[in-house]
């Protein structure tokens, strides 16, 4: 039996969502492992004087727990 953890994670990226996920993915591979699955919670944009500057994801991830 396994047991996994999710957490919320929020990428941003000047250029799109996709990009703004994958640097989650990417961030998260550096400090957590076994990731499963990742999710796409939200999305949302920066706006700034009525422009989009920010692409926003927000992403649940889970990964195997290996507590004691």
């Amino acid at each position: 039996m396994s047991v996994y953890k999710i957490v919320e994670l929020v990428g941003t990226s000047p250029t799109s969502w996709e990009e703004a996920a994958k640097s989650v993915v990417d961030r998260a591979n550096q400090s957590l492992r076994d990731l499963r699955v990742a999710e796409i919670v939200k999305l949302d944009m920066r706006l700034e004087d009525g422009r989009v500057v920010e692409y926003r994801a927000r992403v649940a991830l889970s990964f195997k727990f290996e507590g004691e």
